[in-house]
C-alpha cells in the first residue's frame, strides 16, 4: 500500500512519454486553427453544432 505522502513525478509507466505543452496562447491559437480548417471541410456539421449549441443554450438559459 503507498504512503499519502509519496509525491508523483514522472510518467506513470517507464515507457510512457512525458506531455510537454507549450504556452496557453499557443495552445488556443492551435485548437483555433484546427477548428477553422474543420469548418472549411465540414460547412454543414458545423452549422448544425452551431445550432444544436444556439438550441440548447436559448432553452436553458431563457433570457426573456
Amino acid at each position: 500500500m503507498a504512503s499519502s505522502t509519496e509525491e508523483h513525478t514522472g510518467p506513470e509507466f517507464r515507457n510512457e512519454p512525458q506531455v510537454r505543452t507549450g504556452p496557453p496562447t499557443q495552445t488556443t491559437k492551435s485548437a483555433l486553427k484546427h477548428f477553422e480548417e474543420y469548418g472549411r471541410e465540414r460547412p454543414g456539421v458545423v452549422a448544425l453544432w452551431c445550432v444544436g449549441i444556439g438550441f440548447v443554450l436559448g432553452w436553458k438559459l431563457k433570457l426573456w
